[in-house]
């Protein structure tokens, strides 16, 4: 399903959201780093999540798919090694950013030659900060100008690590895998103010519930103690709900009749959780019950929106800006345009086909809201973006005529089932190639 006409109707319902793609990457990552056998229940399947399974086995870990007592999900039995050992000489991360950045300071601990391939737009992704560290720990590395295949061997040593705070928090997260595994202790400096800090705080809750210890000193996200010679601890646990789909669901009810999401957790550490307070600062008709948010059809006001500890929910929360009263500011979401694509382009070039008025900006947006709706009547294009597919099938229900949609595959990145779901709330799709 590549193209799709998409037909205006208010979607009303309930949807039970994914399972958090972030917590997955970490909670799968950490049980195949244990000596044991761990199961990861409410795994919501996706090709990223297959990236991370596809480099743990690589690494001599087993996976294996096992049935999941909730009903639509998937649970993996994961049999860890305790230590990384490599069984294949290349591994394929598809175009996950987490699963590349995730194992590169693994890789680089290998003591053999590993290679990383990569396709679509993560081939070209930054990682200018690991090169930085990989000269300074004299591990031998080699690259297409930058751009992968890239080729790490040598053996990470114990010691200082330096990164600044405006790149992905990724690259914090890459190093406390690996650190706590060598033979000394070791130190995270981060060099300036940590942006996306909630993911740090996500690995680090993760990293705990499987036995390992990190100091963030005074919690200030600047200095990272990490004792060596520890060991991952086996553990049966579930993954939480993720709330950065769930905010589909959330501004689709805004936009819709009603729409419930179902299957999240408000004292999460997951900074896309931020959708809840800056719809109800936009005046959203929004709810909270155990478990899950309800928002229903109502009219919203413009507000500041700082991307810095949210950049995911940025896309949908442009359209939700594109149709309320007054004038939205999106401010440090810089980090947007080297995403799977450049965010800030897509969605300023793609909803001003459909008749908003958004102006992209340097390190944000400025978006002119049309209370009375969009016009449609247009092709857009996803820009191969699962994120920009699905703010844009949300976006129709203010349109006035249909939208052709290009690219509606791409949802199958993060959220295979999306367009079930989507259809199962009302929403009217027709496939066309």
């Amino acid at each position: 399903m590549e193209k799709i006409k998409i037909i205006p109707t208010k979607l009303q319902g309930t949807v039970q959201v994914p399972s958090s793609k972030s917590m997955g990457h970490r909670e799968i990552i950490c049980a195949g780093l244990a000596a044991g056998t761990s199961i990861v229940d409410n795994i919501s399947m996706s090709k990223d999540i297959e990236a991370t399974m596809r480099v743990l086995r690589a690494m001599n870990v087993s996976v294996d798919e096992i049935p999941s007592m909730l009903e639509g999900r998937h649970a993996l039995q994961i049999m860890g090694t305790g230590h990384p050992i490599a069984s294949a000489d290349t591994v394929d991360c598809g175009e996950s950013g987490s699963t590349l950045r995730f194992f590169i300071p693994l890789g680089a601990n290998l003591g053999c030659p590993l290679t990383f391939i990569g396709h679509g737009k993560l081939v070209s992704r930054p990682l200018q900060a690991y090169y930085d560290i990989l000269d300074k720990q004299f591990v031998q590395y080699f690259n297409d100008n930058g751009k992968l295949p890239l080729t790490v061997n040598g053996l990470l040593l114990p010691g200082k690590y330096e990164l600044p705070g405006d790149v992905s928090s990724q690259f914090v997260s890459g190093l406390l895998f690996a650190l706590p595994l060598l033979k000394g202790d070791s130190e995270i400096i981060i060099t300036s103010p940590l942006e996306s800090s909630s993911y740090v705080d996500m690995t680090l809750n993760c990293l705990a519930k499987y036995g390992i210890k990190v100091e963030n000193e005074g919690g200030a996200h600047r200095r990272y103690l990490v004792p060596g010679k520890q060991r991952f601890k086996a553990q049966d646990s579930k993954v939480e709900g993720d709330w950065s789909q769930a905010a589909f669901w959330t501004v689709a009810g805004s936009l819709g009749e009603s729409v419930t999401a179902s299957g999240v957790d408000f004292t999460s550490l997951q900074g896309d959780k931020a959708v809840v307070e800056i719809m109800q600062r936009m005046g959203a008709a929004l709810t909270q019950d155990a478990g899950s948010v309800t928002v229903q059809h109502g009219a919203t006001k413009a507000t500041v929106i700082d991307a810095a500890n949210c950049p995911d929910i940025i896309p949908i929360l442009t359209v939700l800006a594109a149709v309320s009263e007054g004038t939205t500011h999106i401010i440090n979401a810089g980090r947007l345009r080297i995403k799977e694509c450049d965010r800030l382009a897509a969605m300023t070039s793609e909803l001003n086909k459909l008749g908003a008025k958004v102006i992209e900006e340097p390190e944000g947006l400025l978006i002119e809201g049309q209370p009375q709706g969009l016009k449609g009547g247009a092709e857009v294009d996803a820009w191969n973006d699962h994120r920009i597919a699905m703010s844009l099938a949300v976006a129709a229900q203010a349109c006035a005529e249909p939208i052709v949609l290009t690219g509606a595959g791409s949802v199958s990145k993060s959220y295979p089932d999306f367009w079930k779901d989507y259809t199962s709330v009302g929403g009217k799709i027709e496939v066309m190639a």
